[in-house]
C-alpha cells in the first residue's frame, strides 16, 4: 500500500496568509448537541505548508497530512479549489 493514499485529507477555507509559507485554514461541520439535540456549528484551524506562497485568505483549498514540518504544521496544501471573488 502506499503511504500517501492513507494521509488524511480536509477541504478548508484560507483564513490567514500572513505567514511566510503557511496558511491558517479553518473548518467547520454540524454536531448534535446530546442532550438538546440541536446542531452546533464547531470548526477547526490548521496551519499548512504553502510552498509557492499562492494561497489568499478566501481561497478554498484541499491540505493533506504530513510529518511534522514545525511546532504546530502538520499539513500541506494539496491544491487551490476555489479562489476568492
Amino acid at each position: 500500500m502506499d503511504a500517501k493514499r492513507l494521509r488524511r485529507t480536509i477541504v478548508g477555507t484560507v483564513v490567514s496568509d500572513k505567514m511566510d509559507k503557511t496558511v491558517v485554514v479553518e473548518t467547520s461541520r454540524l454536531v448534535k448537541h446530546p442532550v438538546y439535540k440541536k446542531l452546533i456549528k464547531k470548526r477547526a484551524t490548521y496551519k499548512a505548508h504553502d510552498k509557492e506562497n499562492q494561497c489568499k485568505a478566501g481561497d478554498r483549498v484541499l491540505i493533506v497530512e504530513s510529518r511534522p514540518l514545525s511546532k504546530h504544521k502538520r499539513w500541506n496544501v494539496r491544491e487551490i479549489l476555489e479562489e476568492r471573488a
